[in-house]
């Protein structure tokens, strides 16, 4: 397996991928709208010198994705100037539980940390149990829970 910056040749897959993450992600979120939806600029994440775009690739096959995004905070009061914010986790089913996930998240933190990043960042919902599980062995700790009123 190797893990590769994506590019525009992957990005029919990539744009399957997005489908699938919206798709397993609907159960966590009822406020999403039920038509066709996009998380991501995928092409911006590709051309942007403050973001990686990455695939793992098994056999010629692209099997995962995941990004890193340089962000400034909303508000002026952290004690970071710049994080770096991880998104579209997806291992294709038949690869998950292979580790796969772990080395694309190893490869963003390595890739932020190159860029002189020390604050990492990334949500997920907090029912998305194997999820969160994966990120805290990852290292991760949870810091903020959005709440809603119906």
């Amino acid at each position: 397996m190797i893990l590769r910056e994506a590019t525009r040749e992957d990005l029919d897959i990539l744009l399957a991928f997005e489908q699938c993450v919206v798709e397993a992600e609907r159960p966590y979120n009822v406020t999403l709208r039920k038509e066709k939806i996009h998380y991501y600029d995928l092409e911006s994440l590709m051309n942007s010198r403050d973001a990686t775009l990455i695939v793992a690739e098994k056999d010629h096959e692209v099997i995962a994705s995941g990004y890193a995004l340089i962000k400034q905070p909303e508000k002026d009061y952290s004690t970071f100037k710049d994080y770096a914010y991880l998104g579209f986790m997806f291992v294709k089913p038949e690869h998950r539980g292979k580790g796969v996930n772990q080395l694309i998240v190893d490869e963003l933190i390595r890739w932020s940390r190159n860029k002189g990043i020390s604050e990492i960042r990334l949500d997920v919902y907090d029912q998305n149990e194997s999820a969160v599980k994966a990120y805290e062995k990852a290292g991760f700790e949870p810091l903020f829970l959005t709440m809603r009123l119906k």
